[in-house]
Parts: C-alpha cells; structure tokens; sequence
C-alpha cells in the first residue's frame, strides 16, 4: 500500500524536533480529523506512543506516522509541509479533498464528509 499522506522534508524535521523536544523518543506523528471549525471539520496532529489495529502506519523521512480508519479516506493525498517566515513557523496542509476551506486553513469539508460546522 502507498503512504495516504506525504511529508515533506521540512515537516518530518520538525516533527522530529518536536519529538526531542518532549521526550517523545519513539512516538509516531498522528494525523486525524476532528468535527467542528467553520467549514465543519478540523486537522489534529499530535505525537502517540501506540496505534490499534484500525491504524494505518507508514514511515516517511525516519517518522512514523499513524492515520486512523476513518480519517485515511479524507486526508488520502494531502500534503503536509513546515513554513518559516519572520512571523514564525507553523504547519500547512494541502487536502486535494477539500472543497471548501475556511479563511484560517485549519478548517475544511469534502464531498462526502461535511463535520459538524461552528460559528467563527
């Protein structure tokens, strides 16, 4: 099976300053989908320590990273990547399965899954 997200080398090298960071040695990058933002759904990353049976894992750039069942068909071709600029640094997501995204861009819908949308 060929890996439902990709991340960059800017993001897995995050991802793994991150993991130093906490003392995370071991943990995978967990990426889900959650209800609720404008648009409905919402992006969550996180480090973990396990993954069930109903996980699906791959590793990209010495990271291990999980996706659950029911978010792989959401997030099935996005892109995560790690921009630096003089105001910061912060993740972006590139979903080809969003059709509608909210003005922050942590917010979205598909064709088939619409979440539960919240007042901004």
């Amino acid at each position: 099976m060929s890996d439902l997200i990709e991340l960059t080398e800017a993001a897995a090298m995050q991802i793994k300053k991150m993991i130093e960071e906490n003392g995370e040695e071991g943990a995978y990058f967990r990426f889900s989908i959650n209800g609720g933002g404008c648009s409905g759904l919402s992006y969550g990353m996180s480090l973990d320590q396990e993954r069930t049976e109903k996980d699906t894992f791959f590793e990209q750039h010495g990271i291990g990273v999980v996706i659950d069942e029911e978010t792989a068909p959401i997030v099935a071709g996005t892109v995560i990547d790690f921009k630096q600029s003089l105001m910061g640094g912060g993740f972006t997501i590139d979903n080809p399965n969003a059709l509608v995204s909210c003005g922050c861009g942590s917010s979205f819908r598909t064709a088939k899954v619409a979440g539960s949308p919240e007042e901004c």
